[in-house]
């Protein structure tokens, strides 16, 4: 089965982990119903912004940009497990549960099966955590930390929803990340979010850590809000997914 193929100065921080660089460091700040456009300075950031299992492998060079499989960055056999549960799951013909594809893919397409049969008869194993909790919210922003780190850029901007991050394209959002070796998130304390006007709004709030390729470390600490829509007639199985639907982050330190 093939893989599915899917400047240091703070005014201009290569987009590590928020929008900045999507932008070259020069775009306006959001507007407060555009959140997740590219902002003029950190402290309105961002699209580009993980947790991973583990560290992600260092980038040998900037140009080494090929995605990182599940394989190589969790091992063979932890690999088959996810790759096992996502075909138990997954309704698709041919779907993405692929040990060749990043680990974040696979658990983006398990968490998208969990969530097209969520309340449909008993639940599925495996389908944790539970489609609408705050846990599945965080989990959003983790993978797709997960997938900036295995450089599988195709599945971090899918967890902005359908259409990614607002007024980016696939080719700014993959080239804020240039200069990025590796992010690492940490989700803070949650608490319930919001619902209103047939979306549930939940705020995950992170710290994040960064690396550049030239060593530079860079942390933020700022929140997202993920969204999803509520049970309503005529909302689409991805509409009820949640997806990132806008993010503040402001600069910490650097070194």
């Amino acid at each position: 089965m093939q893989p599915v193929s899917r400047t240091r100065p703070w005014a201009c921080i290569s987009m590590t982990i928020a929008l900045l660089a999507l932008a070259a460091c020069g775009s306006p700040s959001p507007t407060p119903d555009n959140q997740g456009a590219a902002p003029a300075a950190p402290e309105n950031s961002s699209a580009n912004a993980a947790q991973p299992d583990k560290a992600p492998a260092p980038r040998s060079t900037q140009a080494d940009m090929s995605p990182l499989s599940c394989t190589a960055e969790i091992g063979a056999a932890a690999a088959e497990r996810r790759v096992k549960l996502c075909i138990s799951v997954s309704p698709a013909t041919h779907p993405p549960c692929n040990a060749a594809n990043s680990c974040a893919m696979i658990e983006d397409e398990i968490a998208r099966s969990c969530a097209l049969f969520d309340g449909q008869g008993e639940p599925m194993a495996g389908c944790t955590p539970e489609p609408r909790s705050m846990a599945a919210a965080a989990a959003v922003v983790q993978r797709y930390y997960a997938a900036i780190n295995a450089r599988d850029y195709g599945t971090a901007w899918s967890q902005w929803g359908e259409n990614g991050p607002a007024g980016q394209t696939m080719e700014k959002f993959q080239a804020g990340f240039a200069a990025t070796r590796a992010t690492h998130v940490t989700i803070g304390r949650m608490t319930p979010g919001d619902a209103g006007a047939g979306s549930v709004y939940q705020p995950v709030p992170v710290t994040i850590d960064a690396e550049l390729a030239d060593g530079t470390r860079q942390h933020f600490a700022g929140t997202y809000v993920v969204r999803r829509v509520n049970d309503v007639d005529g909302a689409s199985a991805a509409q009820r997914r949640w997806h990132i639907d806008s993010a503040k982050l402001r600069p910490v330190s650097s070194e």
